[in-house]
């Protein structure tokens, strides 16, 4: 996999938890500004999506690859979810919920790191 895009999803995925616990502190449900950082992330997994299918696809490495496609998909799904989640709860649990999808993400990353290196189930 892109070792920089990595990096990238874990830098915006922990700005955003950032910003998310300071907001929970606050008392405040998220604002646009988070949001736009929760779409920035999310081109980002879609670039991983589909540069790690790209990659799947031409590796010789022993991958279990419907494992490996399923952490990705999966990967791009929770964002949206919270998104929406939080939107519909526009209190602090919303943004509860964004800091858990965020955290989803990182907890998701570090097992497709994992599994591309071939550690498997």
């Amino acid at each position: 996999m892109v070792n920089w895009l990595e990096v990238l999803v874990y830098v915006i995925a922990g700005t955003a938890a950032v910003l998310a616990i300071v907001h929970l502190v606050r008392d405040r449900p998220a604002e646009d500004g988070m949001y736009l950082l929760l779409g920035i992330a999310e081109l980002a997994l879609l670039v991983q999506l589909v540069w790690g299918s790209i990659n799947l696809a031409g590796t010789s490495r022993d991958v279990e690859g419907a494992l490996f496609v399923s952490y990705l998909v999966g990967l791009v799904l929770v964002l949206p979810i919270g998104a929406f989640w939080s939107l519909a709860e526009r209190t602090r649990a919303g943004t509860a919920v964004l800091l858990l999808a965020v955290l989803t993400v990182v907890g998701l990353e570090l097992r497709l790191s994992t599994i591309w290196a071939g550690a498997g189930a």
